[in-house]
Parts: C-alpha cells; sequence; structure tokens
C-alpha cells in the first residue's frame, strides 16, 4: 500500500468526516419528517370532507413520491459529480433538501389555496426526493475518497451513522412537539416549526459544506485526463454491470433491515401484540440510537477484517434477533425494549454495503454506479417491502424475520461473488 493510502487521519479527515455526517443527519432528519406529521398534514392539506383513509393514503401518496424522485435525482446528480467535482453535488444536494422542508413550513393549507395546497406539497417532496437520491450515495463516495484507503471503512460507518441519527432526530422532535404542544396546536402552527427548524439548519449545512475540499481521488482523475469520456450511466451499465447487480443486491439488505425493523416494526408489533405507541416510541428509539453506534463499530471492523467477514456474521446476528425480538416479546413483553435494542445493534450490520459499494466501481464512475445502483434498489424494495411484508404477516406472524433472513442471505452471497470477481480481475491484471 502506498504512504497516502496508510496515514493516519489528519485535522482535515477528521473536520470533512464531522461536516459530512452532521450535514447528512440534518438532511435525512429534513427527509423523514414528514412520516411524523403525516396524519396532520393529511387533515390540513386535503378536503375536509374528504373521507379519512382515503386522506391518508394521498398523504402516504406524496411521502412515496420522495421515494420515486430519488432515482432520477440521484443519477442527474451523480452524472454531474463524476464530470465536474463530488464536492459540488455534496453541497448541491443539501441546499435541494434544506428549501423545500423550509418551503413546506411555510406553505398556505387548503383553507387558504385549494387544491394548489397539496400540488404545491408534491412539488416540495418530489424536490425532496431528488436531493436524498444524490445525498446518500454522494456522502458515501465523497468520505470514502478523503481518508485513507484503510479507514474508508471508519469513513463510511460514521456517515451511515449520521444518516440513521437523522432518523432519531426526526423521532425525538415529533415526539417533543406533540408533549409541548396541545394537539390542538400542533394543528394549528405547531406542526410548522419542525420543518422550518430542518430549513434552518440545513442551510447552515450548505455553508459549512463551503469549507470543505474536493476529494484527492477525484483531483488526481481530472489532473490525469482520466474522467469518463462517454456518459457516466452508460459506463457502468456497458463495463460494470457486475458491480451493479452487487450493489442492487447488497442494497435490497441494507432496505429490509431499516424498513422492516426500524419503520415497521413499531406499527408491526402494535397490530400483532397489542403494544401502545407509548410502549414502541421509546423501543424504537432504542433500536436506532443503537443501530447508529453500531454503524461506527462495523465500519472500524470492516478495515480490520475485511466486509466479507464482518457482513458474514453481521448477517448471523441480524437473522438471530430478528427472531429473538418477534419471538421474545410475544412470550415476555416486557423485554420489548432490551431485545429491540438488540436488533437494532444488528442492523447496523448494514453499514458494511457502502463499503463494498465503493470497492465495486472505479473512481471515474464511482459517484455515478453506487447513486443508480442504490437508488433504483431503494425505489423498487423500498416500495415492495412494506406492501409484501404487511401481506405475508397476516399468514404468519414470524414474516418480517423470515423476509429480513431472505435478504441477508442474499446480501452476504452477493458480496462474496463480488470478492471472487474483484480477486479474478486482479489476477488477470498481473498474469
Amino acid at each position: 500500500m502506498t504512504q497516502a493510502a496508510t496515514r493516519r487521519l489528519t485535522r482535515q479527515d477528521v473536520k470533512t468526516l464531522a461536516l459530512a455526517s452532521l450535514g447528512g443527519a440534518l438532511e435525512f432528519y429534513d427527509f423523514v419528517i414528514f412520516v411524523f406529521f403525516t396524519a396532520v398534514i393529511g387533515q390540513l392539506f386535503f378536503p375536509p370532507d374528504m373521507p379519512d383513509w382515503l386522506r391518508q393514503l394521498q398523504s402516504f401518496g406524496i411521502f412515496a413520491a420522495g421515494y420515486l424522485a430519488r432515482p432520477l435525482g440521484g443519477i442527474v446528480m451523480a452524472h454531474f459529480g463524476d464530470l465536474v467535482g463530488r464536492k459540488r453535488m455534496f453541497a448541491l444536494s443539501v441546499f435541494l433538501m434544506a428549501v423545500p422542508t423550509l418551503i413546506i413550513g411555510l406553505l398556505p393549507v387548503y383553507e387558504n389555496i385549494g387544491y394548489a395546497a397539496p400540488l404545491l406539497l408534491l412539488a416540495m417532496r418530489i424536490c425532496q426526493g431528488a436531493a436524498i437520491g444524490g445525498e446518500v450515495p454522494g456522502a458515501w463516495v465523497f468520505v470514502a475518497e478523503h481518508v485513507p484507503q484503510r479507514r474508508v471503512g471508519f469513513a463510511c460507518g460514521l456517515l451511515t451513522c449520521g444518516l440513521t441519527a437523522g432518523i432519531l432526530l426526526g423521532s425525538l422532535v415529533a415526539t417533543a412537539t406533540n408533549l409541548v404542544f396541545t394537539p390542538e396546536e400542533v394543528l394549528g402552527q405547531a406542526w410548522r416549526y419542525p420543518f422550518i427548524a430542518g430549513g434552518i439548519f440545513g442551510l447552515i449545512a450548505v455553508y459549512l459544506r463551503r469549507f470543505l475540499d474536493e476529494t484527492p481521488v477525484f483531483e488526481e482523475i481530472r489532473a490525469r485526463k482520466a474522467l469518463a469520456t462517454e456518459l457516466p450511466v452508460k459506463a457502468v451499465l456497458r463495463r460494470h454491470s457486475g458491480g451493479v447487480v452487487v450493489s442492487v443486491l447488497a442494497t435490497w439488505t441494507l432496505t429490509a433491515g431499516i424498513v422492516v425493523f426500524i419503520l415497521m416494526t413499531p406499527s408491526l408489533l402494535q397490530k400483532l401484540h397489542g403494544f401502545t405507541s407509548a410502549e414502541t416510541l421509546p423501543a424504537n428509539s432504542a433500536a436506532t440510537l443503537a443501530l447508529s453506534i453500531a454503524c461506527v463499530l462495523v465500519g472500524m471492523a470492516c478495515d480490520r477484517f475485511g466486509p466479507v467477514k464482518v457482513m458474514s456474521v453481521g448477517a448471523v446476528g441480524l437473522v438471530a434477533s430478528g427472531y429473538l425480538l418477534y419471538l421474545g416479546v410475544a412470550e415476555a413483553p416486557h423485554l420489548l425494549l432490551p431485545l429491540y435494542a438488540i436488533t437494532g445493534f444488528c442492523v447496523g450490520t448494514i453499514a458494511c454495503v457502502p463499503i463494498v459499494m465503493v470497492r465495486a466501481f472505479p473512481p471515474a464512475v464511482r459517484f455515478t454506479g453506487i447513486s443508480f445502483s442504490y437508488n433504483m434498489a431503494y425505489a423498487v424494495f423500498g416500495g415492495v417491502t412494506p406492501l409484501l411484508v404487511s401481506y405475508l404477516t397476516q399468514l404468519n406472524t414470524l414474516a418480517p424475520a423470515h423476509y429480513v433472513t431472505l435478504t441477508a442471505v442474499i446480501g452476504v452471497g452477493a458480496i462474496i461473488a463480488e470478492r471472487t470477481r474483484l480477486r479474478r480481475r486482479a489476477d488477470f491484471a498481473t498474469a
């Protein structure tokens, strides 16, 4: 390994990781805060005589529009990120998230402007989806290309910790808002405060990212005139289809862990075992906190042992903890919080996924390769997983654990195959 690859982290590296993680947390907060106020938004942005089920359906439809916009936004920003630089797109993504979030907090409601209110809300949500589609892959590439190769795992793990911490922050802010204000006050103006705060902090993050430097890897390929000579997405699909397949399958594992165990489990436990939201919310917060901590530890373990070994061991823990949670709370409901926290910690195995994706694509098309694979997989599996798991749970109460087990096996198989492919390529190059 070269001296640059084995050097210690510098003060500039630490600043880069800190600002990237902070910006990622704030941007993910901006993206998820919507879901915590879906019921209130449904009442304010749709006709009062609309049936409750239809109002809720349309509110969640607007929320889902953010996911559908992720691939387009991610591919466009990744295209320019591979051609003009990572830093510019890294700053643009958080700006495109902060401004719509702030505008949502200031939007007039249906009572004021009629059907223009939900249409404007939908437009802002699409902007948010496009922004998050560029932010997550861009952030992984940015931090991975700033640090020494032997610390890529730590960098990606810390960044992923920041992203998951944004989910926790959204949950805590929503809880605090509902505790401080009465339901009438929340329905009046208080629902706006979390959005306005998110927008303001996002703009602060935009300003702070001005002090980041372009990644050394991109500067090197630009100096060597080794940038992609054709459309980056075309190069990815033509020459790196193996990396795309591995990244998509690994992202499926990531999606299942987050969507099933972190986002869906509270409502599933309420439905299956009669828990109240007052019981599941603290447990979910503990699980998300454990997940954030585990992401850093998993990233550090990947630096030491490699993502294949860590993912293999972590997948066993993920599967075991999932069954332990769903079987354990049925027999011992008072163990909900510790069992959920253990499961959340094991979900931290997902921190292996960005490390695998960073290694799957060469620098010239890395941003595009990761963005295309990650966002396409998230758009498909992120939309299908809730519907499929909800349906299967009606047939088998352990369906959530079964589903995550399937994706964990597929994810481990995919990264083992990727390691084999890279080794064969290296042997061929040196033959």
